[in-house]
Parts: C-alpha cells; sequence; structure tokens
C-alpha cells in the first residue's frame, strides 16, 4: 500500500483541481429552451480556412474561376467565419477532438495524442493490432509506464469496418468494437482497463448537454473516438465509428451522396484502408452521412426511432485524404502551389464533401428543424505543408530514433515490432525515469539541422502551456518531456504514400475552418484569432446552458464564441 500512497499524494493537486471543478451548481436551464433547439457539429478533418476562402470565392485555374463548394457558401451567406482560427496543439486529431468536445488543451484533458504516453498506467493485457506489446500488471503497486494506443490497434478486429463487434453488421462500428485485453491498465484501480471515456480527464458537450435531459449522438472514425461521451461513458445516446482503417470491403446498396455504387469497391489498386484511397473514403464517408440523415430524422444510426439529438455531428475523411495521400498508381493529392490551389484529387474531395452537407442541409429542412439548428462547421487539424515544395519525409533522422534508448522502450525506434514514436509532423517525447532532459535536448541541437528542427519545447517553454511530466509529487504523468516541431514540410515518416501530415504546431496545421450557421444569422467575418476549443462551451450556451458546466471552462477560462451568443440571443 505504500506505493499506492505515493502515486496518490503525486496526484493529490489534479484530484483537488478535479473535485473543485466537479462541484459545479445543477444546471436549473432546460437544454433547447432559447432560440436554438439543435446543434450540429461537423468536422472536415484537414480543412484549412484557406480552404474554404478558396471554395467559397473561386481561384484561378480551378473550376473556371468559380466556386467549388456551393453549400457551404451558401451557409456562410447566414454564417459567421473565423479566418484566424488555430486548432489544438499538438494537431492530432485526438486532442484535435478533445478540444471541440471539451472545452480543453491537452494540460487538462490529458489527451496528446492518439498514440501516446502515460507513466501511471501499465501495458494492455493483449498486444494491440498495431503493435503495442502487452506487459506485466500489478494491483496497487507502482506502474512501469506505458505507451497509451487510442487508435484503431484497440478494435477487436482493426481489419474489420464493424471493428469485429461480435454478431455485428458489416458496417456497424462502435463502442462494442474495443477490446478491454488491447486497453492500458491502471495497476491504482487493480489493473482495470482505461476505456478511451475515462481516459479523457474532464467532461464533455455531449455528459453535460446528456445530463441536463438533452439526447446525444456523435460519428467518429475509431470506436476510441467515443472518449467524447467523458467520464463514466454516460454521456452519448449514440455513437457509430466504423472503422476506417479497416480493410475495404463492398458496400452493397450503399452509394456516394453524388449517386455512385460501392459495391463493387471503386477503387482496387489500394484496399489496406479506406483512407488510403481517394475514391473508397468517400464510399466510407457516404455510410457515415446516411447515419447522420438518420439521427436528423429522429431515429438512431441504424434506423430504429429515437430523438432527434440536442447535440451531434461526424467527422468527414475526404478532405484530408485529398490533401495529404499519393496513391501510386492512381494520382496523387495535396495542392498546386503555397496559394493553397487544390490538385483535381483535392478539389474534387472538397466538391464531394460540399454535396454531403447539402444533403445535411436539404435533411435538417426535411425535418423541420432547419430554422432552430446551429450548424458549426470547422476541422480537427489542418495538414502541413501547403506548398507541396516544401515536403520532405525522413524516418531515419528524426527525434526520436536520436535519442535511442533514452526514451521508453514502447516508445523507441529501437523496438522494431512496436507501435512507434509520436512523430508525424512533430515529434513528442517522453524520456525514461532518470534520464536529464537537458541531456536529451543537447542531442537533439546537435543533430537539428541534420533532422529539420524548427523549435525545441522543453523545461519553461513547455511548462507555460502544459504540465510539468513526471511521477514526482504535483507532476503530470502524461506530460511529455520534449516536443519537437521541425521546419515546414518536414515530417518524420518514410512514407511515399503521403504528401503531408498534421500534428505539429506550423500554421498549414492548425489554421482550421471554423463556420457558424443559422438562418437568422446576420453575415460576418472575425479577423482577431480565436481556438477551436471556444466551440464546446458556445454550444453549450447555444442550448441554454451554462459554459461553467465544462471541466476544462473553469480550468482554463475558455471563452465562448461572443459573435454566436450575440445572434443566438436576439
Amino acid at each position: 500500500m505504500k506505493a499506492k500512497s505515493l502515486l496518490l499524494a503525486g496526484f493529490a493537486g489534479l484530484l483537488a483541481l478535479a473535485a473543485s471543478m466537479h462541484s459545479v451548481a445543477p444546471e436549473k436551464n432546460t437544454v433547447g429552451s432559447g432560440k436554438i433547439k439543435h446543434v450540429l457539429l461537423l468536422s472536415i478533418d484537414g480543412m484549412h480556412a484557406v480552404d474554404f476562402y478558396n471554395c467559397a470565392n473561386g481561384v484561378a485555374g480551378v473550376n473556371g474561376g468559380y466556386p467549388y463548394c456551393p453549400n457551404m457558401a451558401l451557409l456562410s451567406q447566414t454564417g459567421i467565419n473565423y479566418v484566424n482560427t488555430e486548432s489544438s496543439k499538438p494537431s492530432d486529431s485526438f486532442p484535435g477532438m478533445a478540444a471541440l468536445a471539451s472545452g480543453g488543451t491537452p494540460k487538462t484533458t490529458g489527451l496528446y495524442y492518439d498514440v501516446a504516453y502515460d507513466r501511471s498506467l501499465d501495458a494492455p493485457a493483449k498486444t494491440t493490432g498495431t503493435g503495442l506489446a502487452a506487459g506485466p500488471c500489478a494491483p496497487y503497486q507502482l506502474p512501469t509506464g506505458t505507451s497509451t494506443d487510442n487508435d484503431q490497434g484497440v478494435d477487436l478486429d482493426d481489419t474489420k469496418l464493424n471493428g469485429g463487434a461480435p454478431g455485428a453488421a458489416l458496417t456497424e462500428g462502435g463502442i462494442a468494437s474495443l477490446d478491454p485485453l488491447k486497453l492500458s491498465r491502471d495497476p491504482q484501480a487493480g489493473c482495470a482497463p482505461v476505456y478511451p471515456w475515462n481516459f479523457i480527464r474532464t467532461n464533455t458537450i455531449f455528459g453535460v448537454i446528456h445530463s441536463a435531459g438533452g439526447y446525444t449522438a456523435w460519428i467518429d472514425k475509431h470506436p476510441s473516438y467515443s472518449f467524447v461521451g467523458g467520464p463514466g461513458g454516460h454521456g452519448l445516446d449514440d455513437y457509430y465509428s466504423p472503422e476506417v482503417n479497416s480493410t475495404v470491403v463492398p458496400l452493397p446498396g450503399v452509394k456516394t451522396l453524388d449517386g455512385v455504387p460501392c459495391d463493387p469497391i471503386r477503387d482496387t489498386v489500394s484496399t489496406s484502408g479506406w483512407n488510403s484511397s481517394f475514391a473508397n473514403i468517400q464510399c466510407y464517408d457516404a455510410i457515415k452521412v446516411y447515419a447522420l440523415l438518420n439521427q436528423i430524422a429522429g431515429k438512431t444510426h441504424s434506423g430504429a426511432r429515437a430523438s432527434i439529438p440536442a447535440v451531434f455531428g461526424m467527422n468527414f475523411q475526404s478532405v484530408y485524404v485529398g490533401e495529404s495521400v499519393n496513391e501510386a498508381g492512381v494520382a496523387a493529392g495535396g495542392y498546386k502551389n503555397a496559394a493553397a490551389v487544390p490538385s483535381a484529387q483535392l478539389q474534387n474531395e472538397i466538391e464531394y464533401v460540399d454535396t454531403c452537407i447539402g444533403e445535411i442541409v436539404n435533411g435538417l429542412q426535411r425535418a423541420g428543424i432547419y430554422n432552430d439548428t446551429l450548424v458549426i462547421i470547422t476541422a480537427k487539424h489542418g495538414d502541413s505543408p501547403i506548398d507541396p515544395t516544401r515536403y520532405v519525409a525522413d524516418g531515419t533522422n528524426t527525434p526520436a530514433t536520436l535519442l535511442g534508448d533514452l526514451i521508453p522502450f514502447s516508445e523507441s525506434p529501437l523496438n522494431t515490432t512496436g507501435i512507434g514514436a509520436t512523430e508525424d509532423d512533430v515529434s513528442v517525447l517522453w524520456l525514461k525515469k532518470g534520464v536529464n532532459v537537458q541531456t536529451a535536448v543537447d542531442i537533439l541541437q546537435n543533430n537539428a539541422t541534420a533532422i529539420g528542427i524548427g523549435e525545441i519545447y522543453y523545461g519553461p517553454t513547455l511548462a507555460i502551456n502544459y504540465n510539468v511530466g513526471g511521477l514526482d509529487p504535483g507532476q503530470d504523468p502524461r506530460s511529455p518531456d520534449i516536443i519537437v516541431t521541425p521546419n515546414v514540410g518536414v515530417t518524420y515518416s518514410n512514407s511515399t504514400s503521403m504528401i503531408g501530415d498534421h500534428g505539429g504546431f506550423a500554421h498549414d496545421d492548425t489554421n482550421v475552418m471554423l463556420l457558424v450557421a443559422n438562418p437568422s444569422f446576420k453575415p460576418a467575418t472575425v479577423l482577431p484569432t480565436v481556438t477551436t476549443r471556444q466551440v464546446a462551451p458556445t454550444i453549450v450556451q447555444a442550448l441554454g446552458l451554462d459554459p461553467a458546466a465544462l471541466d476544462a471552462v473553469q480550468a482554463e477560462g475558455t471563452p465562448v464564441l461572443p459573435e454566436v451568443i450575440g445572434q443566438t440571443a436576439k
């Protein structure tokens, strides 16, 4: 029990903070008691602010210079367009979604990356699908520390669209697809698996709205993104997440939103994952759009009778594939130049998502809820680089490779069968216990030119935005020791199938689209910088509830988007 006491002492500050955050008085207002009855949140992953500017206004060399996202452009005529919106840092999908759902940064939510590290947890009981090795866990003893896999690797079977859920239909992915044996374990809870909804440290918009009596739903790309339900896992009434990294299969009876059959498989060149093909990703996004249309019509995602959600939405993958994939034997996506003129492939993906959004708006109108629905279109992250001449993929000379055995084995490139380091166009580094941070930084500094380092964050430069990491009292077991952001375009991979990535702090990674629309709104363009985490308190307040009910809003003082609240109150 001595080890347990030591850990509890170490977390005393965090627990005190959590206790104070959960002491909010019960919400007195009724969900949707005001002008706005529903909020629809759409994340077009990878969609930059400049992508929306170009497609809504037209750009030379594309579509004859005419706009090519007419449905989003139409929404902007009764919408507020925030052109300097910043996503989370790191700009990975996991913290990106956490920002939208909670209003918090990784400092508060504890979510740094889908694959990260936690010094207070132990390895899963079974090796994950993406290579995180199984390991021991001794109940109520000091933890070993482990990489945390919250990607597709925790599915029962990540090769299947339904995630391997027992008895599930072909496309029926969701919480039932999670394999508890592949989840990291908490020794201070008797080595119980840590489910995604308990991995996040704060509550979410879904939990707050559900607790206040609102029906909630969300659609995403992995079962692990069920973390958006918040602690306890009770915040979501309907969650749907067909596995995006699964093997591509025919989808009988399914057509894209522009009418192309998905049976047979549209693109047989790249079938290892839906997100490796420009054509197949549109079929994947289609099944999620049809699920969303069911929810708009007052059904569950699969068609059973239900309520129309007070808050709901989905993420799109098509644009991210269009800007980042180089599909051998087919085409390369991305941009033509630094002005963000899209390639033919990316243009097609933007047009496709716009078609989907047009159908979604039609669904809101058919259901008679368009006038009292707040539509928010944004992105979990952007993609870097926009300028195609800047892309460099180097998986040999990376920060993690240089540090080698100074970082935990589960994160180290020296582990050739492991899950790998937390590196994309960023490097998030956790050191072994006892390793001197300055020693590691010196190694990186001495090789800065060779590995294209832009900035190194550690010590005070890290602490001003993140917690101090470690297992000593008052320190955070999830915070990294070092974050390296490379020069624009440098990506720490050897991938020839990608021409861009995300995760970093660069402008291309973080400057995402944010459009908030309702038929009663006067159009506006907002120039001052805002953040995606402001979406969460804005949603809560728009539905007539108190934003302070969100833990992260209290902890970080996250403000609402005042322009939105000003118009919803009219």
